[in-house]
Parts: structure tokens; C-alpha cells; sequence
């Protein structure tokens, strides 16, 4: 999935408070690693994921090899804006 910089740090800051731990709950995987997902650059507790960014307007493409936490992300917010959080 490809994406620029810009739109991955738009959806997460539209995410909703809790969702980077709902995330890594349903995913069981460590929070800091979703957090990596988003721009995040600590390694240190959280995994490195498939993501690389090539320099280019918007922020550059990112090439984001699993969508997993995309597509929860996407779920999450789309439930938040049904239910008017």
C-alpha cells in the first residue's frame, strides 16, 4: 500500500483516544509498534515495521508492506463518526 506521509499522520491523529491500544490488542502486538506505523521512531519497546518512505511532496510516499493496522485504524475511525465521537 503506498500512501504519503502527510495522510498516514492525518488518519492517525483522527483516530480516537484508545485506539493505538486497540490496535495492538487485537493485533497482539506492543503499542509503541503501532506507533512506529504512524511516523513514530522509538524502537526500543515497539517493533520496526514494513514501512519506507521515499523522499517527494506531501511529506513523501510511504510504502507501508502490511495494511493490518491500516485497515483497523480505518475501522475505528469510521465507527467513531457513526457514532458521533
Amino acid at each position: 500500500m503506498n500512501i504519503t506521509f502527510d495522510e498516514l499522520r492525518r488518519i492517525k491523529h483522527a483516530l480516537p483516544t484508545g485506539s493505538v491500544s486497540r490496535i495492538a490488542s487485537e493485533l497482539s502486538i506492543e503499542e509503541q509498534t503501532v506507533r512506529n506505523y504512524f511516523g513514530a521512531k522509538k524502537y526500543q519497546n515497539g517493533q520496526v515495521v514494513g514501512c519506507h518512505i521515499e523522499p517527494g511532496p506531501e511529506g513523501g510516499i510511504v510504502h507501508l508492506d502490511d495494511d493490518k493496522i491500516m485497515i483497523i485504524a480505518k475501522r475505528i475511525i469510521a465507527e467513531a463518526q457513526n457514532i458521533g465521537v
